[in-house]
């Protein structure tokens, strides 16, 4: 018993005496900031600043496609929650960053910005009462978010509304 007690003696005083030792700065000026971060060093999920916003989205029901034009990309939308309750329109958008400018072709006051998280598009949970002309019933756009089915242009280009109109086009 008496050696029981010395060796977790010792173990105990070798331990307080090793965690006085100062971190070697230089070992974490690489470390990662976040989870994300790291997630995105290890390639877990791909940097939204490296990626192509170019592809299918989709979520249940909701759909979005972006695909390149001559001038910036054509961004289409569809939702539909059934009963004749969805929205659909289709604009420009632009890039900045992790941020999407988008702007609707058919209603003036529909434009708003949106966040690219690499395999992801997040609406804003609130958006300009303008919208709300894309879309029949209480359905909304608001807070729409989708993830990527496909980065093919020609996948994203055969998206329609309800009406079977196609929402992009890559000759636009």
């Amino acid at each position: 018993m008496k050696h029981v007690l010395a060796i977790a003696s010792l173990l105990l005083l070798v331990g307080c005496w090793g965690s006085g030792k100062q971190a070697d700065p230089a070992a974490n000026a690489s470390a990662p900031i976040g989870l994300e971060a790291a997630a995105i060093e290890a390639g877990v999920i791909p940097d939204p600043k490296n990626s192509d916003i170019t592809g299918l989205y989709t979520r249940d029901t909701d759909r979005v496609c972006v695909v390149p034009s001559a001038t910036a990309y054509r961004i289409g939308v569809f939702v539909d929650y059934g009963d004749q309750q969805n929205c659909g329109g289709s604009g420009v958008v632009t890039r900045v960053g992790e941020h999407l400018h988008v702007e609707f072709d058919q209603i003036d006051g529909c434009s708003f910005d949106a966040r690219f998280e690499g395999d992801r598009i997040v609406f804003p949970g609130r958006l300009p009462e303008a919208c709300q002309k894309l879309c029949l019933r209480r359905a909304s756009l608001a807070g729409l978010d989708v993830s990527r089915l496909s980065e093919s242009v020609s996948e994203a280009s055969t998206l329609r509304d309800s009406k079977g109109r196609l929402l992009c086009s890559s000759g636009e």
